[in-house]
């Protein structure tokens, strides 16, 4: 009999011996980045051997039309769908054979505990081993009848060869050289929360593995030209085709300016440091410094000098994203290339809730450089479901560029460090902290839990504090007093300043601010010298709004522009004034970079001049539960009460972090904040030693330990942001003919157009909280591209020409709060 995996819609079959053979050979590639190719092999082999069953065959061959209703094998495909077991029947033979075999040797229950949950989950994402409850979830899955697991069933089916081929598989080498890996990552000297998160995270890195094969190889069999294309893709590229073209580029840059001169010697900097082996680095260069050109120097000499395979930068605002791809496109890619060698990947329009469609859908990151954003890491590191999860093993033998670190939302701390930790030393990776804010991820308060371990002479460039004194070109004015600022006087504060200097950038703390200003200043100006800028405005929208502020400001045109933080980090514009909100100096010193940023100003007599910063504090700020940015202006007056004579110094900056940190210190494993929960209890403890869980038992001290980690409940609780939002795509600009293309497509024989809609779609998407969503989905004006994708569209209520998405907008005023 021929045991079917998957059956197209067109008809043909693929055989699940085929299917999990085929799994096995690509999640042991993937799992050889940590030399756990073996055991990457095994989890294909055995994901879907609950197939073999019956039940299964008579289920997929119903879906099929393949048996008649009358048949006495055909079942009802709605009651029955998602209820019968294919993942647990793998789980419980791979748990007997090692057990049974190898029943005395002392670190066999965790190897056989990593393999056995992977399988057990890779339908819907990571297990827990004990729930918050106490209750082993991982025995009573292994416990499962044998009548709903239908093991014994499978076990016969299989056929001898492949029962066999397993069998042989599982041996004394195979055992010895996967715990030899795993006590490498369980190092003797490391706090035992750590090493149990490491051990925890190479469960994660395999189950990545595992999912990321399945679905490339359901892909593959789906859309056969699929298969093709990626082996085709990958003998496109090369590093010494990159290289050659950042070179060429970099040899046409103009050198005569000074500040010219000093970008270029960081790049310098940057390639003398690529022949070290992969590590732990730091990239500490002023606002303004060029670090996206000299970080992309280092990545691509060294992934090249460590036979590296991409290179990710991961960055904080999607309004950074679009500028630095682009940046990196005019470099990399040449008229004729076949393949972009950028991706771009940062958008939430892939719905949380998975269907089968939406699952071949989603990215995976396999391109040479790839720019996405610190949530979409987060998600993929700590988040649910396997969605994200199929991304983590992208993350070893890779370079990872972290733009505007400062930015890392501080309860996810300790997670990052331990993460980070673990791929650069456990996977051939090398991790780059950039910004000209270093917080102080290697001297947490708390380094029991977790902080950056840099590798030895981790800075790239040559000497940071000299390097900030030459890159001075703003004075920065505390203008900040009590009881504060109010609305008028602020919009006469900023109208002079504008007046005076013909350009002036406001930057603002909320979304709600940007828009009283906006409309306030607009009541004095032309319409066309004012700007507005905030998350309510898709990314296409905000790209075009640069791209018209760049060309006035480059012709000295009067231009004022309102914004809210997303403007400040990273965003290549330069103003001669800035009026920044009182915030986290972090935050003042990148809204500071926006401004004289070339060092373009110049006196009467034509000498250099500096550029003007201004921090007011409004009377009548309303930040809500924004306790980052209560925290943070906290923080920044007390350093603007110690007298530095210049707030912008590596030593003002350190002093800032240093009293940020002492204040935050005990939010920085991610609490959680249910009543019933122990107030101690924290996602970093749930993902390691979870001895908090009533359930807990201390691990035997020779031998590594048996996992305990509540996995699906850490992904329950976290959240890379605040307030959870949902994808929709706007109707501005091409994103209308995005819409309409979209919604008439063929989900299943056009899936290759819906892949590249969706991500084409990112660009003029926005992210909406969960409570407008739904608010907005009662009033008829957001609407599913096609039913149970998870995609959405907006139809009316965005203003093309200023605010975006506008909450007060009379469309709106009866559906949202």
């Amino acid at each position: 009999m021929d045991y079917i995996a998957h059956i197209r819609t067109t008809g043909e079959r693929q055989l699940l011996h085929t299917h999990l053979s085929e799994v096995g050979e690509l999640a042991a590639g993937f799992a050889e980045k940590v030399g756990l190719a073996e055991a990457g092999r095994l989890l294909g082999l055995l994901h879907d051997f609950g197939k073999y069953s019956n039940s299964f065959q008579a289920y997929i061959k119903s879906a099929n039309a393949d048996l008649d209703r009358d048949d006495a094998e055909f079942v009802d495909l709605v009651a029955m769908k998602g209820k019968i077991d294919h993942s647990t029947a793998g789980t419980q033979f791979i748990w007997k054979l090692l057990l049974e075999r190898y029943p005395a040797v002392g670190n066999v229950h965790c190897v056989a505990q990593i393999l056995a949950i992977c399988i057990a989950s890779h339908h819907g994402g990571l297990i827990n081993f004990l729930d918050q409850s106490g209750d082993n979830r991982f025995n009573i899955r292994l416990a499962k009848a044998d009548d709903l697991t239908h093991y014994t069933e499978c076990l016969e089916n299989c056929g001898e060869v492949f029962r066999e081929d397993i069998q042989s598989q599982v041996n004394d080498e195979f055992l010895r050289s996967f715990i030899v890996v795993l006590k490498s990552m369980y190092p003797a000297d490391a706090k035992q929360t750590i090493a149990f998160f490491y051990l925890g995270f190479c469960t994660r890195f395999l189950f990545s593995c595992l999912v990321d094969a399945d679905r490339i190889n359901s892909i593959e069999f789906d859309n056969p030209k699929a298969k093709a294309l990626r082996l085709k893709r990958v003998k496109q590229f090369s590093w010494d085709t990159a290289i050659e073209r950042l070179e060429a580029y970099l040899s046409t840059l103009d050198t005569t300016k000074s500040i010219n001169r000093l970008r270029a010697q960081i790049s310098l900097d940057c390639l003398n440091k690529a022949a070290s082996p992969t590590g732990l680095f730091k990239l500490s260069v002023p606002t303004g410094g060029g670090k996206t050109l000299a970080s992309l120097r280092f990545a691509l000499q060294h992934a090249k000098l460590n036979k590296l395979d991409r290179v990710i930068y991961i960055i904080p605002y999607t309004s950074i994203i679009e500028q630095n791809a682009h940046a990196a496109r005019k470099v990399l890619e040449h008229a004729g290339d076949e393949f972009s060698w950028v991706l771009e990947h940062h958008s939430n329009l892939e719905p949380e809730l998975q269907t089968w469609e939406s699952k071949l859908l989603s990215q995976n990151w396999d391109a040479p450089v790839v720019f996405t954003t610190m949530v979409q890491f987060l998600e993929a590191l700590f988040g649910g479901g396997t969605r994200g999860a199929r991304r983590i093993h992208q993350l070893a033998r890779s370079v990872l560029i972290f733009d505007e670190i400062q930015t890392l939302p501080v309860r996810c701390m300790h997670l990052f460090c331990n993460a980070i930790n673990f791929l650069t030393q456990s996977a051939n990776t090398t991790a780059v902290m950039c910004t000209a804010t270093q917080p102080l991820l290697d001297r947490l308060s708390k380094p029991e839990l977790g902080q950056l371990e840099f590798s030895p002479g981790a800075e790239l460039v040559e000497d940071p504090t000299a390097l900030f004194a030459s890159l001075n070109r703003v004075s920065v004015e505390d203008l900040c007093k009590q009881p504060g600022w109010t609305e008028s006087e602020i919009v006469e504060l900023v109208l002079d300043t504008y007046k005076k200097n013909k350009t002036c950038l406001v930057i603002v703390n909320t979304k709600a601010w940007a828009k009283r200003l906006f409309e306030r200043c607009g009541e004095f100006l032309p319409a066309d010298n004012i700007y507005h800028l905030s998350t309510n405005l898709c990314a296409a929208h905000r790209e075009d709004i640069f791209k018209e502020v760049r060309m006035r400001l480059e012709a000295k045109r009067p231009t004022l522009c309102i914004s809210t933080q997303l403007i400040e980090a990273g965003v290549d514009i330069s103003f001669a004034s800035v009026v920044r909100f009182l915030a986290g100096l972090d935050s003042i010193a990148q809204a500071a970079g926006r401004c004289n940023r070339n060092r373009e100003l110049e006196d009467e007599s034509g000498n250099a001049a500096l550029g003007h910063v201004y921090i007011v504090n409004p009377e009548d700020e309303n930040l809500g539960s924004l306790v980052d940015i209560q925290l943070g202006q906290a923080a920044t007056r007390r350093v603007l009460g110690e007298g530095f004579s210049n707030l912008l110094s590596p030593e003002a900056i350190e002093r800032y972090f240093f009293y940020y940190f002492s204040d935050r210190k005990d939010d920085m494993a991610y609490q959680l904040q249910e009543k019933s929960l122990d107030k101690s209890e924290n996602i970093v403890r749930l993902l390691s030693t979870n001895h908090a869980n009533m359930a807990y038992k201390q691990a035997p001290a020779k031998n590594l330990p048996q996992l305990q980690q509540s996995f699906a409940d850490a992904a329950k609780h976290f959240k890379a942001i605040d307030a959870p939002t949902v994808g929709v795509i706007t109707p501005y600009g091409e994103g209308e003919e995005i819409i309409k293309e979209l919604c008439g497509l063929d989900r299943y024989t056009e899936r290759d157009r819906m892949r590249e809609l969706l991500a084409r779609a990112q660009k003029f998407s926005i992210s909406v909280y969960e409570c407008q969503f739904k608010k907005m989905c009662d009033a008829g004006v957001v609407h599913e591209v096609q039913e149970a994708l998870g995609a959405f569209y907006l139809t009316t209520g965005y203003d093309k020409e200023n605010l975006g998405l506008d909450p007060e907008s009379e469309v709106f005023s009866s559906a949202i709060a």
